[in-house]
């Protein structure tokens, strides 16, 4: 059952929680192997984690991904098509938001262009379950956004993984998981270049290991463990909103599902719900723990819900109220808003547009969900070539004042007379 917590009584902070100590330090050692031992450490790891054995290829290349969709249902088949293709369409409609600029400066043009990030890897867990929503989240922006080379991580690959892989246009499979396959991607090894960019979810030692290679290579950002803040008032339905919070639980045990309500009846209701449901959930046990994360926290008004979703930043917000879009329209940090009791999360979660890897910990409030926009670089140039005197004697005494002679001088090189 969700705990009742009285809004006076909670604390924000308490659910930004940092990686502990001990998970950094052991995918630190993870890491630390695979980058100074390459393809023998992995295959340690490989092993241990009963991925990998000695005679598995590491790489798994198209062709034996295209093989794998004759293996899986046809309907399963034509379902990854239909969800490719609608994560498509939002990240191409996303990319046409952005477009190269060309505009006039002081002796000439500056401008940006849209460039495409060269080598991406792309992380889908396969741990208790394997996640082909995932894989089509985290390759088919790469794909929308031009990147060259894209290249799937995951742990024991499945026909169904080998073929959404394939549907989604990623290019390589690596087929290891954990902090050993983020090092990998980041550092890469005999036969395998590193990648420029990691993205997509994973459990905590995936994530202490993305934070860890960051700077190394770029990373989207740390995302996990799951978080859902529903807010509802007293026209919310129970049964929905018991089933959505244990969908957010059933993720694994460091889940974090909450409901925020003006009504303590309808907490009373949705944790007799949710004493109904659970049983018959096959992974009640897991959400049966993680529903100990969260609570239903009761507040005096819709505003007072906003002020603490606010300070929150969730993962996923869910907006079950009669003034849902109203509610909508003061949220400043969420990772995204799903605005009505219709708009449940998990159609987010399996691919109607928008991503699923988002933004946890409260890392919403400076950052954003996984988008096409995340493979993507805005180049800027310069182009002068009648450079004014006004602009020369400008930077000429900026220069001056920073101390840098050297800059000074090769500033008024270009002073008109020097031409």
């Amino acid at each position: 059952m969700l705990k009742i917590i009285e809004a006076s009584s909670f604390e924000p902070t308490n659910l930004f929680t940092p990686l502990d100590d001990t998970t950094i330090e052991a995918a630190g050692e993870i890491v630390n192997s695979v980058r100074s031992e390459g393809i023998p450490a992995i295959r340690r790891f490989a092993e241990q984690f009963s991925e990998r054995t000695s005679n598995q290829p590491l790489l798994i290349d198209r062709d034996q991904m295209e093989a794998a969709t004759d293996r899986i249902e046809r309907s399963d088949l034509e379902l990854l098509k239909r969800v490719a293709e609608r994560i498509r369409n939002f990240a191409d409609a996303q990319l046409g938001c952005l477009s190269e600029l060309k505009t006039p400066v002081p002796g000439g043009f500056a401008g940006h262009t849209i460039q495409p990030i060269n080598r991406v890897g792309c992380y889908a867990p396969a741990g208790r379950f394997a996640l082909p929503s995932t894989a089509l989240m985290t390759i088919v922006p790469a794909v929308a956004a031009g990147c060259p080379a894209i290249i799937l991580a995951t742990p024991n690959p499945s026909d169904m993984m080998l073929a959404t892989a394939f549907i989604a246009g990623a290019h390589q499979v690596l087929a290891i998981g954990g902090a050993h396959a983020v090092a990998a991607l980041a550092y890469g090894f005999e036969g395998f270049d590193k990648c420029d960019l990691i993205a997509g979810p994973g459990n905590r030692w995936v994530t202490a290991a993305k934070k860890i290679v960051n700077g190394d290579c770029g990373i989207d950002m740390l995302a996990g463990p799951s978080e859902l803040v529903l807010v509802t008032d007293e026209t919310g339905k129970p049964e929905t909103i018991a089933a959505d919070l244990l969908a957010q639980a059933e993720h694994d045990v460091d889940a974090r599902p909450f409901m925020i309500t003006t009504s303590r009846e309808m907490a009373d209701k949705v944790n007799a719900q949710i004493q109904i449901q659970l049983p018959a959930l096959p992974t009640g046990n897991i959400a049966e723990q993680a529903i100990q994360n969260g609570g239903a926290i009761i507040v005096k008004s819709l505003q007072q819900a906003v002020e603490i979703c606010n300070a929150l930043a969730p993962e996923h917000l869910e907006l079950h109220c009669l003034d849902a879009e109203s509610i909508a329209s003061q949220i400043k940090h969420a990772g995204c808003i799903f605005i009505g009791h219709q708009s449940a999360e998990v159609f987010g979660d399996y691919g109607v547009g928008p991503n699923h890897t988002l933004p946890t910990a409260g890392t919403a409030r400076w950052s954003a969900g996984l988008n096409v926009f995340t493979y993507t670089r805005v180049r800027t140039y310069l182009q002068l070539s009648d450079v004014p005197d006004s602009l020369v004697q400008d930077t000429a005494r900026l220069a001056e004042i920073e101390g840098l002679i050297g800059h000074q001088q090769a500033g008024l090189r270009r002073q008109p007379k020097n031409k």
